[in-house]
């Protein structure tokens, strides 16, 4: 590893690549170098070994910032990978055979929800309306002014509502809160809290529009067309090293490092100043999932025969049951009915299907560093909403969360947020800096999820590390065009 280069990029999740695809935009020589034998990071399909030739989604399955992340706006994302939209962006079962529709049609969703229609549209009609403003308020830097102030006081009214215990006063059954606190749970935190609120309120907005993508062939079309991208302008991938010391990689002028706080302890080793080394020691991690993947002989059967079209199907019941549960989980406790989210790509994309055998892609969320196998409570909990699930089950693959490290190292004790989803920790991520990409070692950055604006396939860490690494290595302010025609 000898030969110097410009740029080195460390982890090729979304964010590596996405902060690799910028340097090489701009003319310079960009290595990255992945750990694992195959690339992606957390938008990666594989082979499980469930039925032969059927892959699954490792982390991520179902993209709401494909369309909307800024970078991948930039990056044109919608003309390179064929995103498909299910017309129920996500479903809520509950008991009785009763559901949540969170259709990409708004006033559609709100005439399914009866006596709290109204309440939802007051609610998100002012979202979904700025939905640009919105994600860009959700996705900046956190040190910079927001782009759209007026829409960033309207995020801010509703996630202190839905995040405060105000956040049952507008409704009047219990359809419409279950449906926001399902999308508060990916946050994997106590409920209500701000920072899953904000959660809540940018999702559910994205899922009336666009709505939420599912990407022909799996998520590695996405990191697919980053890969393309990268290497049509120079750029080089290597697998399968894993870097332990800084030492081990080629001289440059800037190194992005796609890894986590501890990941970066590790490999600076004693080169980092002593204040800022035990800031990163102190940064907190989540709470945890167990990924369990379903190879199915038909389509789930569940009782709401609508939940059937969702891209997304949230499993937890109603608020008070994922409240319950997720209080389980950040008090150390296995919940009896854990949160889970599933989702079924094949109601889409039919190349899923071999040989008449479906993927179901699932997570349950646990406490971290989990080592339980919690197959059969997942399965038991779908059929809770599906009777006869159980009847389909051809193969389980279950990985617990502590072997997610195994898989990405990113994920800390199953922590597939790379790091707790707090509003303090959403703003000093990894540390109370002015500059969070920036690390005291000259030209070393960190852009992983773990620096703002956190979580999700959106490239956006990896983007605005990119654009400082730019600036002070290489005297260039302004990002390259990242465009298909550029």
């Amino acid at each position: 590893m000898n030969d110097r280069c410009d740029v080195v990029v460390v982890g090729s999740g979304p964010n590596g690549l996405a902060a690799a695809v910028v340097m090489a935009r701009a003319g310079l020589e960009v290595r990255v170098f992945e750990a694992q034998d195959s690339i992606g990071g957390g938008a990666r399909t594989l082979g499980l070994g469930t039925a032969p030739g059927l892959v699954h989604d490792l982390c991520s399955a179902v993209h709401p910032m494909a369309a909307m992340s800024p970078f991948f706006r930039a990056f044109g994302l919608s003309s390179r990978v064929e995103l498909r939209y299910p017309e129920v962006s996500y479903a809520h079962p509950l008991d009785g055979g009763r559901a949540g529709l969170a259709y990409r049609d708004l006033e559609r969703t709100a005439a399914g929800l009866g006596r709290d229609g109204p309440a939802w549209l007051r609610l998100m009609r002012p979202l979904v309306e700025h939905a640009e403003g919105i994600v860009a308020t959700a996705m900046f830097d956190r040190r910079s002014v927001p782009t759209a102030p007026v829409t960033a006081l309207r995020f801010a009214r509703a996630m202190l509502e839905q995040g405060s215990p105000l956040w049952n006063l507008r409704w009047r059954t219990d359809i419409a809160p279950a449906m926001l606190t399902g999308v508060a749970a990916h946050a994997i935190s106590p409920l209500p809290r701000l920072a899953p609120a904000g959660t809540a309120t940018l999702l559910t907005a994205l899922a009336h529009s666009p709505g939420w993508p599912l990407p022909v062939g799996g998520s590695q079309a996405i990191t697919d067309a980053l890969v393309s991208d990268l290497t049509g302008h120079g750029g080089t991938v290597t697998t399968g090293v894993e870097v332990s010391d800084l030492a081990q990689l080629p001289p440059a002028r800037a190194y992005l490092l796609d890894v986590t706080p501890r990941a970066l302890l590790r490999i600076a080793g004693n080169r980092l100043p002593t204040r800022y080394a035990s800031a990163l020691s102190r940064f907190p991690y989540g709470n945890a999932v167990t990924k369990v993947d379903f190879a199915l002989s038909g389509p789930v059967p569940w009782e709401h025969a609508e939940v059937g079209r969702a891209g997304t199907v949230h499993v937890g019941g109603s608020r008070a049951q994922m409240v319950e549960a997720e209080d389980a989980v950040a008090a150390g406790r296995h919940a009896e009915r854990p949160m889970i989210l599933a989702s079924d790509p094949a109601i889409l994309d039919l190349s899923r299907v071999v040989a008449g055998i479906r993927p179901l892609w699932t997570y349950a969320h646990v406490p971290a560093g989990s080592t339980v196998d919690i197959g059969a409570t997942v399965q038991a909990q779908i059929e809770r909403f599906a009777p006869g699930f159980g009847d389909l089950v051809v193969a389980r693959h279950v990985i617990p969360a502590a072997q997610l490290p195994g898989h990405n190292a990113n994920y800390v004790d199953g922590d597939i947020a790379a790091g707790a989803v707090t509003l303090w920790r959403m703003l000093a991520r990894p540390a109370a800096r002015w500059d969070p990409y920036a690390t005291p070692l000259p030209g070393v950055y960190l852009c992983s999820a773990s620096t703002p604006p956190g979580p999700g396939v959106h490239g956006m860490a990896g983007l605005h590390a990119a654009r400082r690494a730019l600036r002070d290595r290489f005297g260039l302010r302004q990002v390259p065009r990242l465009g298909l025609d550029s």
